[in-house]
């Protein structure tokens, strides 16, 4: 089982001194990532989803963290849970990905996609609430294939992007580009990380009957993709209080991965709870 750290500015707040300082903690202890969430913009008259949010919560740009945390670590890796991607255009963020995969040294391999769940972000962007899954799937494409591309350029004519002839350089420091990996706890979202995903990180409170199905469901939309899921990661949230029982418990469900967020309200205590998690479970320390 891989160990990450989730770091939330709705909840932590945005200084970075603190930001550096945890990931760098984490880091030492043997963590393998870092994930930072995104919302671009907030409704003033919070909708359904964003009860939770008020409408003047700071949520940093995850691209511009991941940056900055990169240049203050060394090892650990770098993702987002999750990056919206429909209100993304894949030509600009096939350019911002690809240059902190290559300034990070490569540490840029968990880029979790969703669709988002608050509709006034939509609209803001003119983008379809009720389309955004099938602007995602274009723009994952769009997205690979400009990294993939040479200098001859690339074409794509797809549902929602279409451009001729266009190179993207630098690439990604690794050859395979930047793996995209698939968040959301809905059949789409589980048919969407089969077909197209490097993983899947579903949220939600699901019942252990229904994680199961959705999980036979990634496997069986692979298997009809022709796809091979050697490597792939199955990723899911777990709890900075969690025993040893409970990660055998996951691991027993197919999960790879288990990404932890600390609940204290100083960097004293969260260090102290990331170094509790960490000697519980064994972690690695880095060197």
């Amino acid at each position: 089982m891989k160990f990450a750290l989730s770091w939330n500015t709705a909840y932590y707040g945005t200084g970075a001194d603190q930001m550096s300082a945890i990931a760098q903690h984490a880091e030492g202890l043997g963590f393998e990532a870092i994930y930072v969430p995104e919302h671009i913009a907030l409704s003033a008259r919070p909708e359904p989803a964003q009860l939770a949010l008020p409408a003047d919560t700071e949520v940093v740009d995850p691209l511009g963290a991941l940056a900055y945390l990169a240049a203050t670590t060394e090892r650990i890796l770098l993702g987002t849970g999750v990056l919206l991607l429909p209100y993304h255009h894949p030509v600009t963020l096939a350019k911002q990905l690809a240059t902190i995969d290559l300034l990070s040294k490569g540490r840029l391999r968990l880029v979790t996609i969703g669709l988002g769940t608050v509709p006034a972000e939509a609209a803001a962007f003119g983008v379809d609430y009720a389309a955004r899954g099938r602007v995602a799937d274009d723009a994952m494409d769009a997205l690979r294939l400009l990294w993939a591309g040479d200098r001859d350029g690339v074409s794509h004519d797809g549902e929602f992007y279409s451009f001729d002839s266009l190179t993207s350089f630098p690439k990604p420091y690794q050859a395979d580009g930047v793996p995209l990996h698939v968040g959301g706890s809905s059949r789409a979202a589980a048919r969407r990380a089969g077909a197209r995903g490097s993983g899947w990180f579903p949220g939600g409170r699901l019942s252990l009957p229904q994680r199961a199905e959705l999980w036979q469901l990634v496997q069986d939309t692979a298997a009809a993709a022709g796809r091979s899921l050697d490597g792939f990661d199955h990723t899911r949230w777990g709890t900075i209080d969690m025993t040893t029982d409970d990660v055998a418990a996951r691991a027993e469900q197919g999960v790879t991965r288990l990404v932890v967020a600390p609940t204290g309200s100083t960097v004293d205590e969260q260090r102290a709870e990331l170094s509790a998690f960490a000697q519980r479970h064994r972690l690695v320390a880095s060197s």
